[in-house]
């Protein structure tokens, strides 16, 4: 494990910028970059048109370490380049952004008012190609709709069950257990993700560490334990559907939380915009989030 990534990552002011869009969730966010779903006609142009996308964001002077400290990537950003490096290797030797990989394979059907992540077969051989090309760490991602314990307790478990197979593979795991911020008992599910989540801290060893992305919560500072937690390196916030600046105002109130944000962060980018208001208006996004992370 690369040591100066993994002070940044614990130590450095900034956030994490989600840029991990997979097949199911690609059309959404190109439509809001302003491409038709009638601009592309199969997945490898719909995936060269969003590689385009993430390059532009990726390669403009307002990205870069100062105030980001990680960028999640999807499998086939990972496998491309950026100005003739892979997208790995120019997040952090160009960039100083530390890269992460996104490995799950999506969301089975609800269960108990969950959604635990479909299978995995080849996430060994997944996780040794990524360390091969510079990834640092890992995220996965599952959903909770309702305050069901089965449910939640099922989730947890699977996400650290996955997350000591990439700790033993040498990188370091996002766990994700996503609460759907329009739950009707969105609260309730927060009270039993909580302990949930320590029960399982208590089982990992002094030198293994875990980050956790986490819906922002209704009582402000109800993750702060885990922000001090030994276990845990970071603490990120999904904006989950939030505006960028109800997610901001959100993120604002969970002191040591830091940002992970992928719809809030492109929010207001579009492929018409010249490369003078792209960057402005993707500086001004950094700016806002940054701000809200370092509180």
């Amino acid at each position: 494990m690369d040591s100066q990534q993994f002070d940044k990552v614990k130590n450095a002011p900034g956030f994490i910028a989600a840029l991990d869009q997979s097949g199911g969730s690609t059309p959404r966010a190109l439509k809001l970059y302003g491409i038709e779903d009638g601009a592309y006609s199969d997945d490898e142009q719909m995936f060269d048109l969003v590689h385009a996308m993430r390059t532009r964001i990726i390669t403009s002077p307002a990205f870069d370490g100062r105030r980001i400290l990680g960028s999640i990537l999807f499998e086939n950003t990972m496998d491309r380049e950026i100005l003739g490096r892979g997208s790995a290797d120019y997040l952090w030797n160009v960039k100083q952004v530390v890269p992460f990989l996104k490995v799950d394979k999506g969301l089975e059907d609800e269960v108990n008012g969950s959604r635990t992540m479909k299978p995995m077969p080849g996430l060994d051989a997944l996780l040794e190609r990524a360390l091969g090309k510079g990834v640092f760490g890992t995220k996965m991602r599952s959903v909770i709709s309702h305050a069901d314990p089965d449910g939640i307790r099922a989730v947890v478990d699977q996400q650290f069950e996955i997350g000591r197979r990439i700790l033993e593979a040498g990188l370091v795991p996002i766990l994700e257990p996503e609460i759907d911020i329009h739950s009707p008992t969105k609260a309730a599910a927060e009270e039993i993700l909580k302990p949930a989540i320590q029960e399982h801290l208590g089982s990992l060893a002094a030198d293994q560490h875990i980050m956790l992305k986490l819906t922002l919560p209704d009582i402000d500072d109800f993750y702060a334990d885990f922000v001090a937690h030994p276990r845990i390196l970071r603490v990120v916030a999904l904006s989950g559907g939030y505006t960028r600046q109800e997610a901001n105002a959100r993120l604002a109130r969970q002191h040591g939380v830091v940002a992970s944000f992928s719809r809030a962060l492109t929010e207001g980018l579009t492929v018409q915009q010249s490369e003078e208001q792209f960057n402005s208006a993707l500086d001004a996004s950094i700016q806002s989030i940054y701000e809200a992370s370092v509180t």
